[in-house]
């Protein structure tokens, strides 16, 4: 039996501030002509500025990359185009920047941490703080067994609920979910079908880009996976235990803390979209301190949006994984809040039709454009 109150979740995530919101949305109309100008960076910046409690909003100086890697017992089966038990060598290149999310990161000035939850190689290889929070060594094979013991889970979960507290407590203001992993996208896909009850079909992805074969396998593997989710759809923790992972469990952990923590939070790909899912079951309320960074070609990532409520900030057909697409989606963040914290609050003044000679202001400094602080 898990240690962990998961119905507490629902009493402690309350909504951004909506009247912070709508006063958002007003200060547009005044300031934007015509209305609707700025588009969806004017919605952007009302989330912003809901989830901070403040208009206008603060401009994000501290944005984190967090990427949560594991191995998955299930890429034994041939699910995968990369070999079982080589995500290591993925964690690497990150650790390294050279990984496409590292580039993006630094390019942007976002921090990069990656956590090891359930990686397949000798921690030794990695650096400690990279594998501080490892739960195991790999999953088990989902279609046959459970992913992890329920004492795994839950101990994934509330590893990830630290790392939010973490987070919080560091300043920063923004977190760019990430994952690393080889053959994740199968436990991604059947929770998202257990979840929308869905078939297999529907779900199953070409994940790191395999043929038609492998794509056959892995809708096998999910299917079966199916049949074992099934039994356990009323209780979350036992869930990411059978048909999850740790990466899984700690990334369900981690959303649902910091949405408590008030901490805004950028999804990635099909995997943070699963986890994303399983925490609405428990939070009703949790989705609304999250955005969908894009989208990428998973079919499962649609569903589990669909069903949450997130529409994707970018469609530029990221599969390359590991935080990538949040990231890109970071500058259009950056702009929306510096839109709201940097525009002035009283318009320029109009000169009215048919004057013949331009008033000169004033005062040359407009001291009562001063944006708020």
């Amino acid at each position: 039996m898990s240690g962990i109150e998961m119905d507490d979740f629902g009493a402690l995530v309350e909504r951004p501030d909506a009247g912070v919101r709508r006063e958002s949305v007003e200060r547009w109309r005044r300031l934007v002509k015509p209305a609707g100008g700025l588009g969806k960076a004017a919605g952007l910046a009302d989330w912003l500025a809901a989830v901070q409690g403040q208009l206008p909003a603060r401009p994000i100086e501290r944005a984190r990359v967090l990427v949560f890697a594991a191995d998955h017992g299930v890429a034994v089966l041939g699910v995968s185009a990369r070999p079982a038990g080589t995500a290591s060598v993925l964690a690497r290149a990150v650790i390294d920047g050279t990984a496409p999310v590292s580039v993006l990161a630094r390019r942007y000035g976002a921090q990069v941490r990656v956590v090891d939850m359930a990686l397949d190689c000798d921690p030794a290889e990695l650096p400690a703080e990279v594998t501080a929070h490892r739960v195991r060594r790999g999953s088990g094979r989902l279609d046959i067994e459970d992913a992890l013991t329920v004492e795994e889970a839950e101990q994934a979960f509330r590893t990830g609920m630290a790392l939010a507290d973490e987070e919080a407590d560091s300043g920063t203001d923004l977190v760019l979910l990430g994952d690393i992993s080889v053959g994740g996208t199968t436990p991604a896909a059947v929770l998202i079908a257990a979840l929308c009850g869905t078939d297999a079909s529907v779900v199953t992805g070409r994940g790191s880009g395999i043929d038609d074969l492998a794509w056959m396998r892995k809708c096998a593997a999910i299917r079966d996976g199916l049949r074992r989710a099934r039994p356990v759809l009323g209780d979350q923790l036992a869930l990411l235990a059978a048909v999850g992972g740790a990466d899984f469990a700690a990334i369900t952990g981690f959303l649902l803390q910091s949405a408590v923590r008030k901490l805004p939070v950028v999804l990635d790909g099909v995997v943070s979209a699963a986890c994303a899912l399983v925490a609405q079951r428990i939070a009703f309320r949790a989705p609304d301190w999250w955005v969908a960074g894009h989208a990428s070609s998973e079919a499962g990532q649609d569903k589990a949006l669909d069903r949450i409520s997130l529409e994707p900030l970018l469609d530029q057909g990221i599969a390359s994984g590991g935080g990538t697409g949040a990231v890109l989606a970071l500058p259009l963040l950056q702009a929306a809040a510096d839109l709201s914290a940097e525009l002035p609050d009283e318009a320029e003044p109009v000169e009215p039709a048919g004057s013949e000679e331009p008033r000169a202001p004033e005062h040359p400094e407009h001291p009562d454009d001063t944006p708020e602080a």
